[in-house]
Formats: structure tokens, C-alpha cells, sequence
């Protein structure tokens, strides 16, 4: 088994994806061929159910906004994208059209990979392509009237193998092939990538369990740096809360400052003003001490107070 078919495995458990979510995540990969015949039309067939439509959509929304080295996450989500509006449900084209402008843009799609190639051309003329069928409304029904013909001879004519093809008396192309063989020719990878595709194995933890020690190995780093990325993230995380906490409290430590630093002037106000607010006469200094303000005659006076220095 692929390391990457590992990963992505060992993605969709720990990010707990839904059934729709797996089979897009599989047929827009990385892997350098096309997706499976079989594998497009269980996802047409589920863009018929309401919430399997809005996962299957929002995968694809995310594919597409990839990029660089992860072009053929685009490429094959534009060709998924394809085979949906003519066999799927028709709120996938009504849903492109209302959001053409995200696959319009993509005709400015730039990558080139390390041997000079431009893969980016495959984007470009694809959304190109797309954009052209979705802004024509009569060859659109078109299209998918003929497509889902094809469709349904192919599903009368299948055995239940993964490899769905018509007999040799037939003259009706296999339409599901067609986007392999486009895939094969745009890519330059072999157009009959779909005859060694694997059966289906009856569960994906079937599929997801090591064959070798050297994959239960891979199997078993993927597990450990992932885990190791999530408990990364979650101190990140924790740190960020301490900051924002002890900032918190550093502030509420001035804000209490400065009030009791309000507190006491206003506290010294009172004490040291009069009743109408101007400061009062305070007493003079002399050899044996300290005396308060001198009132009455010069026959009467004696002091108000007597302040005594301490130690």
C-alpha cells in the first residue's frame, strides 16, 4: 500500500471525515493518476443526498483552492467537478454556476514542477473548459442528457467489478473511462491506469491494516508525528491562554494601583483642606517642639494642639 494512501487513511480517522468526505479526499489525491471510474460514480450517486451533497461540494470547494506543488488536487477536482454536473444531481451545476468565479479564476493557475514542466496548463484548460459548459445552458443539458444515457446502460451492463465497461458488441463509449483516458493524456501518466486498480476491500480498516512490518512501521510514525503535531498545537494553544491571562492580570494590577493611588490623594484632600477647601494654617516649628496655630489675644492665646516629634 502507498505511503500516501496511508496517510490520507490515517487523515480521515483523526479528522473524523464522513463517508462522502473519504471518497472526494480519494479521487482528487495526489497520486499521479486519474480517479477511478467506479469511485466518480458512488460520488454521483451520493450528491442526490442532501447532506452527502453538501460534503462532497465543500471538499471539492476546498481542493480547489490548493496549489502549487498541489496541483492535482485542482486538476482532478475540476474533473471530478465535471463528471458531477453531467451525472450527479443538478444542484451541482446550480451550485458551480452560483460560485463560477472561484473555478474562473483558476484559468490563471501557475505551476511549474522541478523537470521545467508546466502542470499548471492542466488547471488552466480545464476550468477554461468548464466555465465554457456551465455559461451554455443548451449544451449543458445536453451533455447530461448523454451522460446520464451512458450512465445507466453502463450500470445495466456492470457485474459489480470495480472496472465498469461496456461489452465488445457495444459502440457506446465508457464515459467514466473517457475521464481517465483525458487524465492519462493531460498528465502523461497511462491512460489504463483503471485496469490495475485494486478491488474493493470490504472495510476501510481492512484497507488501512498494515500488509508488511515495514507499513505497520510507516503506519506507526504517521500516528506518532500526528499525534506529536496535535499536542504541539494544543500547548501553542495553552500558552497563548497563559499569556492573555497573566496580561490580563498585570492590568487589573495598574487599574488597582491606580486607584488606591486616587483613594489616598483624595483621603490626603480631606485631611489636609478646610471645610471650604483651601489648606489649612498648619503650626510652626520651635525648640521644644512642634505647636498648632496661635488663636486669641496676646493675654489668652494658647496652643490648639501640640505635636509632639516621635522617636
Amino acid at each position: 500500500m502507498p505511503s500516501s494512501t496511508i496517510r490520507r487513511q490515517m487523515k480521515n480517522m483523526v479528522n473524523n471525515y464522513s463517508d462522502a468526505e473519504k471518497k472526494v479526499r480519494e479521487a482528487t489525491s495526489n497520486d499521479p493518476w486519474g480517479p477511478s471510474s467506479s469511485l466518480m460514480s458512488e460520488i454521483a450517486d451520493l450528491t442526490y443526498n442532501v447532506v452527502a451533497f453538501s460534503e462532497i461540494m465543500s471538499m471539492i470547494w476546498k481542493r480547489l483552492n490548493d496549489h502549487g506543488k498541489n496541483w492535482r488536487h485542482v486538476y482532478k477536482a475540476l474533473t471530478l467537478l465535471d463528471y458531477l454536473i453531467k451525472t450527479g444531481s443538478e444542484r451541482v451545476a446550480l451550485q458551480c454556476k452560483e460560485n463560477i468565479f472561484a473555478i474562473q479564476t483558476l484559468k490563471d493557475f501557475q505551476y511549474v514542477d522541478r523537470d521545467g514542466k508546466d502542470q499548471g496548463i492542466n488547471v488552466r484548460e480545464k476550468s477554461k473548459q468548464l466555465v465554457v459548459l456551465l455559461k451554455d445552458e443548451e449544451r449543458l443539458k445536453g451533455e447530461r442528457s448523454q451522460a446520464l444515457k451512458t450512465k445507466e446502460r453502463m450500470a445495466q451492463v456492470s457485474t459489480g467489478s470495480s472496472q465498469m465497461g461496456f461489452g465488445r458488441g457495444s459502440s457506446q463509449p465508457n464515459l467514466s473511462t473517457s475521464y481517465s483516458e483525458e487524465y492519462g493524456r493531460s498528465d502523461g501518466s497511462p491512460a489504463s491506469y483503471h485496469g490495475s486498480t485494486s478491488p474493493n476491500v470490504g472495510s476501510e480498516l481492512e484497507q488501512a491494516r498494515p500488509q508488511t512490518s515495514g507499513e505497520e512501521e510507516l503506519q506507526l510514525q504517521l500516528a506518532l508525528a500526528m499525534s506529536r503535531e496535535a499536542a504541539e498545537q494544543e500547548e501553542r494553544l495553552r500558552r497563548g491562554d497563559d499569556l492573555r491571562l497573566q496580561m490580563a492580570l498585570e492590568e487589573s494590577k495598574k487599574g488597582g494601583a491606580r486607584f488606591w493611588e486616587a483613594e489616598e490623594e483624595e483621603r490626603a484632600k480631606v485631611l489636609f483642606n478646610g471645610p471650604d477647601g483651601r489648606p489649612r494654617a498648619w503650626c510652626q516649628c520651635g525648640p521644644l517642639g512642634v505647636r498648632g496655630r496661635i488663636q486669641g489675644n496676646s493675654s489668652t492665646r494658647r496652643p490648639l494642639a501640640v505635636l509632639r516629634p516621635g522617636p
